[in-house]
């Protein structure tokens, strides 16, 4: 109902960019819609004003303001305009400096946060969606227990002296005599941490996706909630393959949920050799009621020996043109520019150089929305501008003589060589021996490859220490 009256004064509006109006101060028709509405406080009649707007370098949101001219309660409110991302958003901060305490913070009302410092965990639809700052959300927490603290005192004065120590535990950690952590997890997909620095990787900061579990999906609405979990079924086609090389030569396929209806789609699956390197997996899905895509790489062989660094120069149009397969656990960054970007920051792809170059100024424009936005400082706006406007130089040629830096661990990404299997004189491979730490995160300090049957038999034949009582 809501969406038809905006609609109506003009019977032309019927796309979503038309409802989502873009934010102008000097747009005198952009005004919001007020709407009577039942005050909860006072059960009288008060209005609630809309405006759905798409904030520049940012996303469609619904702004929302309640106001009661009785008793005078108000009530302010954000949502997101925009559908559930493909898949959900975990992102963990490390609170060591001041200017976390000044990153932005956007969640939506399905987000929880935890600090487990402080034990304390913020259940997701209690609190509104917001955009707020990391130390906003410390103070909206004290805030809501001190609001009742003076009745408390009275009725409960034991948990009213444990709340005050709570608050004040809480306010030590925004003087940061401590460090402390923030986890922030949203189902939906549209969460953000402001990065202060988005030329470079955030090193406090960690950003993973994840399929969304059976239950975050009851609690989007993407799944009924009588849905059981299924067992996958086994493949009667898999049982004919006799080698891997036979799956090569077919294209297979698995159901699954579309993540932006929630309908039935097949995702299509198969293996291919890459010349002078190695096996890939490529995987699509589309979804042919709602129209979504997705493109996605893994690679096909094993963990290598060694990591490889790519280094390609850019200095003719075939440069472009070259083929790159970049993993998961590649990292890429440009020296002239002075940019790095983490390996979880764009995902597995194959495609070409312009086309990674072109991802990474899209991804670090959308990542840079407060950079570049009516709250940025001129000289953010202007060093991000020209960052910008020097990736479209490049892909332009008219920039050249710049290299891109593809560092992959794992040894699993790929640059087209233009003279295989000779060698490329705008093409340097280096390969290395991981350090302790690159092995840590790639989960091979903690893997036992060799005689490991014979640690299990030892483990079979100890006997059960026999339980201590301990006073």
């Amino acid at each position: 109902l809501i969406l038809f009256k905006m609609q109506r004064p003009s019977m032309a509006a019927t796309t979503p960019d038309v409802v989502y109006s873009a934010l102008s101060a000097e747009d005198e028709e952009q005004r919001p819609m007020e709407i009577e509405s039942l005050c909860v406080q006072c059960e009288e009649n008060g209005i609630t004003r809309l405006m759905c707007v798409r904030i520049p370098y940012y996303k469609a949101v619904i702004l929302m303001s309640f106001e009661c001219p009785h008793c005078g309660a108000r009530n302010n409110e954000i949502q997101s305009g925009e559908a559930c991302q493909e898949h959900g958003t975990e992102i963990v901060l490390k609170v060591k400096e001041q200017a976390d305490l000044r990153r932005q913070l956007v969640k939506s009302e399905y987000a929880s946060i935890e600090v487990p410092e402080l034990e304390l965990v913020i259940p997701p639809r209690s609190q509104p969606a917001e955009v707020t700052t990391v130390e906003g959300v410390l103070e909206r927490v004290t805030s809501g227990l001190q609001s009742e603290q003076e009745r408390r005192r009275l009725l409960d004065p034991e948990s009213a002296q444990k709340i005050d120590e709570f608050c004040a535990r809480v306010g030590r950690m925004r003087e940061l005599t401590e460090q402390w952590t923030l986890k922030l997890h949203d189902p939906t997909g549209n969460c953000f941490i402001q990065n202060p620095d988005p030329l470079h990787v955030d090193p406090r900061c960690i950003v993973s996706h994840y399929h969304r579990p059976l239950e975050e999906k009851k609690l989007l609405g993407l799944a009924d909630d009588d849905d059981t979990e299924e067992q996958e079924e086994e493949d009667p086609v898999a049982e004919e393959w006799k080698s891997y090389d036979d799956a090569k030569h077919e294209i297979l396929h698995f159901d699954t949920d579309c993540p932006g209806c929630a309908a039935p789609v097949r995702t299509l699956m198969k293996p291919t050799d890459i010349p002078y390197f190695d096996t890939v997996i490529v995987m699509a899905t589309t979804c042919e009621r709602c129209g979504h895509k997705s493109n996605e790489v893994k690679s096909g062989g094993a963990i290598r020996d060694h990591g490889c660094k790519l280094e390609v120069t850019i200095e003719e149009p075939v440069d472009l043109a070259r083929d790159v397969l970049k993993s998961d656990t590649c990292g890429l960054s440009i020296p002239e520019l002075e940019l790095e970007v983490g390996p979880g920051a764009l995902c597995s792809r194959f495609t070409t150089v312009e086309g990674i170059i072109t991802a990474t100024r899209e991804q670090i424009e959308a990542q840079s929305k407060f950079f570049i936005g009516d709250s940025a400082t001129s000289d953010e706006k202007k060093n991000l501008t020209a960052l910008l406007a020097a990736f479209d130089d490049i892909v332009s040629l008219k920039r050249k003589g710049v290299t891109i830096v593809l560092d992959d661990p794992a040894g699993n990404s790929y640059v087209q060589s233009l003279t295989a299997p000779m060698d490329d004189s705008r093409l340097n491979k280096t390969f290395y021996t991981r350090n302790y730490e690159q092995n840590d995160e790639l989960g091979l300090n903690d893997m036992k490859v060799e005689n490991y049957g014979e640690l299990d038999g030892i483990q079979e034949e100890e006997e059960e220490p026999e339980p201590q009582i301990m006073d």
